[in-house]
Order: C-alpha cells, then structure tokens, then sequence
C-alpha cells in the first residue's frame, strides 16, 4: 500500500489540479501522518433516504480513499432508534453501489455503545460531566449568546458518586425522557456556544434495532461521531460546513479519550482528522430528510423514488445515470463555501451522459394519422434503425413502415410559412431511416364534422429510401420521426417538471412559517408547483420498445431523454422524461 500511495503523490505533484481536502491529504501522506494511511467513512443516519446531496459526500469519501490506497467504511449513526428503520439500511446500500462504489466495512454507531457508555463513566469519575434534571427550556435560556456568557447549572458541582448513580438511573427505563441529561463539564463562557456543557447523552426509553432493550439512555452525535472515528482508525473525517464550529469539540472529547482512559500509543499519531467542505444545494430542490418525509407522508409525491424528489432513487427512477451524477459533482467542486447551484447545470451534466448512452427510439407524443397513398396498402417494409449514432458498437435494431403513420401533430401545418420547413402543403420532409414525402398543393387532409384536421395525406418518393443511392437528395425540409399505425404500441409517458416553484423553497418556507405561524407542509403548499407531473396515455411508441427494461435509457427523437420506469410491463408501457434535448429550466426563470 505504501508504494501505491508513494506513486500518487508523486503523480500529483501538481497540487493546483487538487481540490483543496487533496492538497491536505497528500501533505499529510508527505508528512508521514497516520502512518501515511488512508481511511474515511460514510456515516448516513438511517432516518430517510439519501438526497442528491448526500451523493457529494459519497463521491468524496469513497473516492478520496480509493484514489490513495486507502480503504472507506460505511458506519450508520443509529443514535436515534426512534427515526431509524432497516429500510433505510437497505436503501443506503442499494444506492451507494449503485453510484458506483463498495465499503470496505460496514459498522454501526451501536457497536460502539457500550465503549462511549465506559467513556461517560470514566469523564463522571474525572469531573468531566454531570447529570443534569433541567428541563430543555431552562438549559437552552442558560445558554447565554455568542457576546454574552451562559450560566451554570445548578447540578453542576454536584458530586461524583451522586453523578454516578443517577446516570446509571438515567440507562434503567425508570426515568422519563427530559428529565434528566448527562453534559460534559467544559465552560459556559466560552466564545464557541459547543463548548457550553454540551449534552452528551439523553434518556429515550425506547428499543433498539441492533441491541434490543439493553440501552434506555442514548449518546449524542457529537459525543459519538469522533469516539467512532477514533475507535475505528479513520484519518481523515470529511464533514460538511456546519460541522466547522462542531471540529475543536470533536478534537476535545478526542483528547479526553485518552486522557480519562489512557489509550496506549501517539494520540496525535492515529487522530482523525476533521476537513468541512461546502453542501450540494439545488435550485428549485429541497433536501432535508425531514421534509422529504412530510411529502411522501402528505401524498405530494409517490413515495421517496417519486422522480421529482431529490433523492438518489428518485434521480435513477426519473433515468439519471450514476456517471451524469458523479460528473456534475466533479464539475462543481469542494470548496469552503456554500453556493446555490442551477439545476440546469446538473440537466445539462445529465443530457451529455445520456447523449453517449442512450437508445434512439420513436415515440410520438401527440399524434396524428399520416397516410402515404401511393404506398402499397397490404405493404410493409422493415427498416434498420442505429441505436445510437454516438455508440456505433451498440448496434443496430429493426422498425416497421407501413403505409399509415402516426406523426406529431405539430410537424403539420395546414397554412404554413416558408419558414416552417416541416409538412404542409406543397412541402417535403424526410421520414427518419425511411424515405422523402411530399404532401400535395389540394386534398392534403380530411377533417371531421368540428373541422378538426384527422388525417394527413401525402406521397413518398420510393427511390428516396435510406441508405439507397436516392437518399442524398437535398431538399429544405426537416427530418420527422414517425411509428407506423399497425405496428406501434400505445403507451403511458409520464412528464416531470419542477415540484417547486420558487428558486430556494427552504427560504421561502421558513419566511413564510415566521410570518404566518404555520408548520409543515402547510408552509409548503404556497410554494409547490400544481403542474408537476403530466400524464399522457395517448403515446404511440415502435414496437422494438416493449424488449425494455426499468431504467433503460432512451432517446426520443426530437423530444428528449426517457426512460422506462418500474411500474412499466410490455402489455402497459411507461416512461419518465429525464431531461429535454434543450435546456428548458434558465427559460423559466
């Protein structure tokens, strides 16, 4: 490992191409820090499913630690029993792979329960924590301000042996949640509001997943988090900006490890190191678990693979690949800032993807009968369609043409400009991968009763075919993509837009919350867009399309990008739109 890791840093002697958690990582390698080891974690709480956000965080630890060697575990912080449930378990891993990457090893905060529970005991005997009754109100009013100093407890000073035994007391499911916390001993006048007592552990009284009803008291995140890191040998701990001021807490109870326990060896040699860097956040996209979970709740959207959600599920379920992801993460960087990024920037991340992935199919969305009547009417001719131009290893696969098509309704115009180069009167097109049609000067159309236009009519140019000698015949028209009428499918597409309409909703709901004294999805509702999802079942697709499978990636032509989703069989097929073939979010606004 060492050779490898000696190999990178010589690789990267050019640090200006590093971000700046590299520039760190490969000077504490040069230094010898760690033993010039390399070892992260991912520690998602299994109190939801992970957010677009969330997929930042999994791009860097992973891949920090397999670009220099180093190995990265996956740990979940099951602090909480109350909010975690093995199908968030379950769904952290699915989407962690199917990102791309795989944990080393697999640990839970649980493991460590009874290790940070010996730790509190042994900051009690050293004066180091205390049970306090407070209530939550009075603790937080003796906080003090970031200028003004807090107040101390009144069970501050109040002795070891009594400390003690009421922690015990606190583990023994006798005591109500609230009525009594253990907090470490530190100083309520500090400048940093962390270093304030902090609560360490709080009663629950509630079972465990992992351990069942042996534990009624629970630790504290910050109590856990470096304790963990510590404990499982990780080197650097890459947290995200609001654990900045969090960082001299981590490193104090690090250094109160080994003070009250005596851990053998260099501290400072095998210490986690803490690096913030700034979050994903999107226009247009609200990522916060908990109120992701008050839409699936509310019936806002259909559950947390909803297409419109920002979740990871809900981005493969609307046909992102794992690479469009991981590339627009790249693209935008770390840094020590937080910034608002454009969803068109991710859409467009997505529509270069796609370009070189996807399947070109036809697919018409709003259709209306072409019918070619000097084509042979009990004729059908099977044509050859590339899958994808970009790809020419991916093939080819066959389409039918017949004499009566099924064409967009807006590719005809019955009083058309000359600028308008699709059909109309007088005017030619070519049919994509088949021939050129002309629609005639009179008697181009038939309409019903209402004067609605229901069929087209026109001629093709039978020695015009694609990839024949007459297919290079020049003409102003443009290509149209079309299904044939006795060989298409019917099919459901299911077009997503924006679920939010305002640029930042999480400002927005928290104005509106302050002004109008509302909670939950009540502040939400002003801002949610009515139209976010369009169903359309009148779709006619070619027949090749219903071999599919759930998440294949498609190309419409002309349209955009979709894929097939779950809820899709060959007798009822269905598609999500993933993106346009055009930007259509910065014309918005």
């Amino acid at each position: 490992m060492a050779e490898a890791i000696n190999t990178e840093i010589a690789n990267n002697e050019n640090k200006s191409s590093l971000n700046f958690i590299e520039q760190t990582l490969v000077n504490d390698l040069a230094e010898g820090k760690n033993q010039k080891r390399v070892q992260t974690r991912f520690p998602p709480e299994p109190n939801g499913y992970l957010h677009i956000g969330h997929a930042k965080a999994i791009a860097l630890d992973f891949g920090i630690a397999k670009k220099y060697g180093g190995v990265c575990n996956l740990r979940f912080d099951d602090t909480n029993p109350q909010k975690e449930d093995d199908e968030y378990v379950e769904a952290i891993k699915r989407d962690i792979e199917w990102l791309g990457f795989k944990w080393n090893k697999i640990y839970h905060a649980s493991d460590y329960f009874q290790q940070l529970w010996d730790f509190a005991i042994a900051l009690i005997k050293a004066g180091k924590a205390y049970v306090d009754e407070q209530t939550s109100e009075e603790i937080a009013a003796q906080k003090g301000t970031p200028t003004q100093p807090g107040q101390e407890s009144p069970y501050r000073n109040r002795p070891i042996e009594e400390n003690l035994r009421l922690f015990e007391q606190m583990n023994s499911g006798e005591i109500a949640p609230g009525k009594m916390v253990l907090r470490a001993k530190i100083d309520m006048a500090n400048g940093n509001m962390h270093f304030r007592d902090p609560i360490i552990y709080r009663v629950l009284n509630l079972p465990h997943a992992r351990t069942g009803n042996k534990w009624n008291a629970y630790p504290m995140y910050d109590f856990t988090h470096g304790q963990c890191d510590f404990f499982e040998g990780v080197t650097h701990s890459l947290c995200t900006l609001e654990f900045v001021p969090h960082r001299p807490l981590y490193n104090l109870f690090v250094d109160w490890l080994k003070e009250v326990q005596g851990y053998e060896g260099d501290l400072d040699d095998n210490r986690p190191h803490q690096t913030e860097f700034n979050k994903l956040n999107l226009t247009h996209t609200l990522m916060s678990k908990r109120n992701l979970l008050i839409l699936v709740q509310e019936g806002v959207v259909k559950g947390w693979d909803d297409p419109r959600m920002p979740t990871i599920c809900g981005f493969r379920r609307h046909g992102y690949s794992p690479e469009s992801i991981l590339n627009f993460i790249d693209k935008i960087g770390y840094t020590t800032y937080d910034a608002l990024n454009e969803m068109s920037l991710l859409e467009s991340a997505v529509r270069d993807d796609l370009n070189k992935r996807a399947t070109r199919v036809s697919a018409v969305l709003h259709p209306i009968k072409l019918v070619i009547t000097n084509y042979p009417a009990d004729k059908t001719e099977i044509l050859t369609a590339v899958n994808n131009p970009e790809c020419p290893e991916e093939g080819t696969h066959e389409i039918a043409f017949s004499r009566e098509l099924w064409i967009e309704r807006d590719d005809f115009m019955e009083e058309a400009s000359k600028k308008f180069l699709r059909l109309g009167p007088g005017k030619e097109v070519r049919l994509k991968n088949a021939y050129i049609i002309k629609c005639p000067e009179e008697n181009f159309c038939k309409k019903d009763a209402d004067g609605n236009i229901v069929e087209i009519y026109a001629e093709y140019d039978p020695t015009t075919r694609s990839g024949e000698p007459g297919a290079d015949r020049k003409i102003k028209g443009k290509t149209l993509h079309w299904v044939s009428v006795n060989h298409c499918v019917r099919a459901e597409v299911r077009n997503y837009d924006r679920l939010w309409l305002v640029e930042n909703p999480r400002d927005e709901m928290k104005k509106y919350s302050e002004e109008h004294g509302v909670r939950g999805i009540e502040t939400m509702r002003p801002f949610l867009n009515p139209n976010s999802l369009e169903v359309n079942d009148q779709v006619y697709v070619e027949q090749w399309l219903t071999t599919r499978k759930p998440l294949d990636y498609l190309q419409f032509q002309r349209i955009g990008y979709y894929t097939v989703d779950y809820d899709s069989t060959p007798d009822h097929l269905v598609f999500n739109r993933t993106v346009g073939l055009k930007d259509n979010w910065t014309k918005k606004g």
